[in-house]
């Protein structure tokens, strides 16, 4: 469970979803003066090198960032903001959830970041010390979630997207998402998941639409239609409680990205719960 390392994966196709989801989500946060809390259940390091030698394994970046930051729809403008701005750290740097956040949150807004690897649980320590905003532990994300449930802001925002590298993860998701939505129905809730074998993704979402959770939508980015073969050929995110404004905008984002990224490109762009 503790092999997995994002930095492999930084800026690839699934994270530019991820990361404009999570861009929109606390963009509509911020309209309101109120502050909300923030809690990301599994962080990773915060922040990324594309030159490093993991991202130089697979360069999966350049089928996702590297094929956007001189080609892109004026949809992705904040999140490309976002990328941008980690210039700052040094060049070729990407964020990761965290860094997204800590961009975006206000003076008035609280984070949580667990992360369990203890490599990656020490940077993003390092990364967010000094920043009283933010709390990082190296523990349980599922665990930290429900401690926070419901956030003394009564506003939040979650983001769950483990590595998918056991295959209890799938069951524990959906699991945390139900307790946490029973302690805090008006909350927005993401989740992220690779598309590798669909019939677990299919699972996720009945077992959702079976909860009684209501309002949630599903979004899905692919480089190619799902095949049989190893590897990870879509990802997705299922929000619950989205903002308004959400998939007005995907269903006009998805398919640009998916043409541009990809001759064989796909996309979803769904209700899987109404109100």
């Amino acid at each position: 469970m503790l092999s997995y390392r994002h930095a492999f994966h930084a800026g690839n196709f699934a994270d530019v979803l991820k990361h404009h989801v999570l861009v929109h989500v606390l963009n509509y946060m911020a309209r309101k003066d109120k502050p909300y809390t923030y809690v990301d259940t599994h962080s990773g390091a915060g922040l990324y090198s594309l030159r490093s030698e993991s991202a130089g394994k697979n360069r999966e970046y350049e089928n996702g960032i590297g094929r956007l930051l001189k080609n892109a729809p004026s949809a992705l403008d904040d999140y490309l903001q976002v990328v941008t701005a980690c210039e700052r750290f040094g060049e070729d740097l990407y964020p990761g959830s965290p860094e997204v956040a800590r961009q975006l949150l206000r003076v008035q807004d609280r984070g949580f970041l667990y992360e369990l690897h203890p490599s990656d649980s020490a940077i993003l320590a390092d990364h967010f010390s000094g920043d009283r905003r933010f709390r990082t532990e190296q523990s349980d994300g599922f665990a930290g979630l429900l401690a926070h449930m419901p956030p003394a802001s009564r506003r939040g925002v979650v983001l769950m997207d483990p590595p998918y590298e056991i295959k209890t993860d799938y069951q524990a998701v959906v699991e945390a998402l139900v307790k946490a939505h029973r302690c805090f129905a008006t909350g927005t809730f993401m989740i992220w998941y690779p598309v590798v074998d669909r019939a677990r993704i299919s699972d996720m979402l009945t077992q959702i639409q079976q909860s009684g959770i209501r309002r949630v939508q599903r979004f899905e980015l692919g480089l190619s239609p799902d095949t049989e073969g190893r590897g990870m050929t879509s990802s997705g995110m299922i929000v619950v409680n989205p903002p308004y404004t959400l998939k007005a905008e995907m269903d006009v984002l998805l398919p640009d990205l998916a043409a541009r990224l990809s001759e064989q490109g796909c996309w979803v762009s769904e209700d899987v719960v109404g109100e």
